[in-house]
């Protein structure tokens, strides 16, 4: 499966967001280094800020850098005119998003859509196509956009309300998948349901070739699939090598996020402190000797770092474990007197705590 970063795009449509050039380039180069297959960064009729990054972007990265289009001429010519590798055309599929958003029958849409279609190729681009609200759509009503348009690279099936969860996703995949090439199929998920993660995870099962993701989430409402967790749980779960580099993905996904402003939360999965930090007593006794009791994966192969904490609550286990540790003679005076110290200094880190045991004992 390959992965299409929608980060510069989703995260850019949010509420009081509007993202500079800069901070879009800054962040693009950032996760083309990362490895990443595409980068969606930008929908050029929206404006000159995104014209800028598109162009300065495009026949610079080793990802195909995406431009965002409606299936209108006008749209199309934005993106091909800033150089970009594809043009992501999006539409509706569903009755209720033709009806209520595009207000066109589904004949039009199809006309719409291979007109669209037919002026990429004109133009000499590469057209990939997105269907909103996908998911809720007969999945006769999408092979019929599927056969309408077969010279598309990718068409993905996008669900857009976050309505669905993996064993929804697996039934209506394997089912399109009887009528499909499901390698050049895509899939977009948003999280209202919290399943964002898994369900990219269920397509590439399923047999997706391309999946949108985004870092911590960043995208409309609750977001949509998480970079990072996507790549950590594939790699824990050994499903799927996406081919990015594993040792730079979260600092990469910090970068990002502080240079676009973002915050995350402190115990936001993969990325905050506090996932790869332990304190109880029973915890970090037993992780002193093989962190694996208490983890899923080493922080470190990420490009994180696992922290233990050493305080009031370390038992007089993991106290003795430190003093030998530090290279201090283990006796019962010397686990009394280190234990009320620990408790008297801490919340101290392991290295806090070894230099704590050398001068406790020094001084017994």
């Amino acid at each position: 499966m390959r992965l299409s970063d929608v980060t510069l795009r989703e995260g850019d449509q949010l509420p009081g967001r509007e993202f500079t050039a800069d901070q879009k380039l800054t962040c693009a180069r950032a996760l083309d280094d990362l490895g990443l297959d595409y980068v969606q960064a930008g929908f050029p009729a929206t404006g000159e800020t995104d014209q800028r990054v598109l162009s300065e972007l495009a026949g610079t990265t080793d990802a195909e850098v995406i431009g965002l289009a409606r299936a209108l001429d006008r749209d199309v010519d934005a993106v091909l005119d800033t150089d970009a590798d594809v043009v992501e055309l999006f539409v509706s599929v569903s009755d209720r998003h033709l009806d209520r958003l595009l207000g066109k029958t589904r004949e039009e849409m199809h006309e719409m859509l291979a007109g669209a279609v037919e002026h990429v190729h004109d133009r000499g681009g590469t057209a990939h196509v997105t269907l909103a609200d996908a998911f809720r759509t007969p999945a006769e009503d999408v092979l019929a956009v599927e056969e309408a348009i077969p010279e598309v690279e990718y068409l993905t099936l996008a669900d857009t309300v976050g309505a669905r969860t993996p064993r929804s996703v697996r039934e209506y995949l394997d089912t399109l998948g009887e009528a499909v090439d499901l390698g050049r199929v895509g899939v977009h998920f948003h999280d209202d349901l919290d399943c964002a993660t898994a369900n990219v995870l269920a397509a590439a099962d399923a047999g997706v070739g391309k999946a949108d993701v985004s870092v911590a989430g960043l995208g409309e409402r609750a977001g949509n699939s998480p970079l990072e967790s996507v790549v950590v749980a594939a790699g824990v779960d050994a499903t799927v090598d996406f081919g990015v580099d594993e040792s730079a993905l979260i600092p990469t996904c910090r970068q990002v996020l502080e240079t676009l402003g973002e915050e995350w939360d402190d115990r936001r999965a993969v990325l905050g402190e506090t996932v790869s930090e332990h304190e109880s007593a029973i915890h970090t006794t037993a992780m002193l000797s093989d962190p694996a009791t208490m983890e899923a994966y080493d922080p470190e192969r990420f490009g994180g770092e696992r922290r233990l904490v050493f305080g009031a609550s370390t038992g007089t286990s993991g106290a003795r474990k430190l003093l030998d540790r530090a290279g201090v003679e283990v006796t019962d005076d010397a686990v009394a007197a280190y234990t009320e110290a620990l408790a008297d200094h801490g919340p101290l880190g392991l290295d806090g705590a070894l230099d704590l045991a050398r001068a406790t004992v020094g001084r017994e």
